[in-house]
């Protein structure tokens, strides 16, 4: 059994990751942020598993990171502070989190014999497609202080693959949904606000494109790079190849309900001038050559998949969506 840990495993993609490294057999150490509720977020709702050992902490203590690292053999490193909105009025704490948590992990991975780590990044570092598809050598365009801090903290991992060695792979997630999603993000939001009843729908720009990826994709992805050697050392996108609006996604899902529901602009929801990335669309063309990787959800599937999680009573009484949440 490969020991494996994963950092932000009490989040969406981080405790969806965990159930699949579990089914597959895999000795699982999931860091969950402390609090002192000793919440673990997600990761409640993943099923008790002698295989699954969860930790509280903070990617933040460099001397707690070299303890969760210690013994393991892979390490999933998704743990950031992802919501770009909160970046704007609270850009330190990205850096923190983001550029010195990871930092912590690699040097801690060094330190114990040269760990793999899969580093989890983001799309919105490319900012807005200066051509599509995306593909890896896309220009880095940080846009707002999250796509900075993501793109520091990958340059951190790489950098220690380059100096020491350290068998990094950048994993390049583009947009990720489905069941257990942040209220933050645009497909919640929709759903949501439907299922509560509500009328008139408040959200953003309408305008942008997006790759919609579901989030059992994305973890399939993320498996087969941490498998992959000839993936070392590079930054890889997890992709579905493929674009649509925000519009369009509203009225998908629309459809998808059976809704008649209109939308309304609500400009605390607008991103400020020169943040908002208008187009994204990955190439995953490096991606299917190195690992044979090709997604299993279309959108119309993934869309019906997680509608039907969040309109369950017990899961929509999770979310506040008559409140914006930055």
């Amino acid at each position: 059994m490969k020991r494996v840990l994963v950092t932000g495993a009490d989040g969406f993609i981080g405790s969806h990751l965990v159930e699949k490294l579990i089914h597959r057999g895999y000795r699982v150490r999931a860091l969950s942020f402390y609090n002192s509720f000793n919440n673990w977020g997600w990761l409640e709702s993943v099923p008790v598993n002698e295989n699954l050992e969860i930790v509280n902490g903070d990617i933040r203590d460099a001397s707690f990171c070299r303890e969760i690292v210690k013994e393991m053999e892979i390490v999933f490193n998704l743990a950031a502070l992802i919501a770009i909105p909160f970046s704007y009025v609270a850009p330190d704490s990205y850096v923190d989190t983001n550029i010195k948590g990871t930092l912590n992990i690699c040097q801690a991975a060094k330190d114990f014999g040269k760990i793999k780590i899969v580093q989890t990044s983001t799309s919105e570092v490319y900012g807005t497609a200066k051509y599509v598809p995306i593909d890896e050598k896309h220009p880095k365009q940080p846009q707002s202080p999250y796509s900075a801090s993501k793109i520091g903290s990958d340059a951190i991992a790489l950098s220690f693959f380059n100096s020491f060695n350290l068998p990094v792979v950048v994993a390049r997630p583009f947009n990720t949904y489905g069941p257990r999603q942040s209220a933050r993000a645009i497909i919640p939001t929709i759903i949501t606000q439907i299922a509560s009843g509500k009328r008139e729908i408040m959200l953003g720009d309408l305008t942008p494109t997006r790759d919609l990826n579901y989030v059992s994709d994305t973890c399939n992805g993320l498996l087969a790079l941490s498998e992959c050697e000839q993936a070392i050392g590079k930054e890889v996108n997890i992709s579905s190849n493929f674009e649509i609006s925000m519009k369009d996604t509203l009225e998908l899902i629309k459809k998808t309900m059976n809704s008649s529901v209109s939308f309304i602009t609500d400009q605390q929801r607008i991103r400020p001038e020169g943040s908002e990335v208008f187009r994204l669309w990955g190439d995953n063309t490096l991606l299917r050559n190195l690992t044979g990787f090709e997604p299993e959800y279309s959108i119309e599937e993934g869309l019906k998949k997680t509608i039907n999680w969040f309109t369950q009573k017990e899961n929509l009484a999770k979310y506040k969506f008559d409140i914006y949440n930055v």
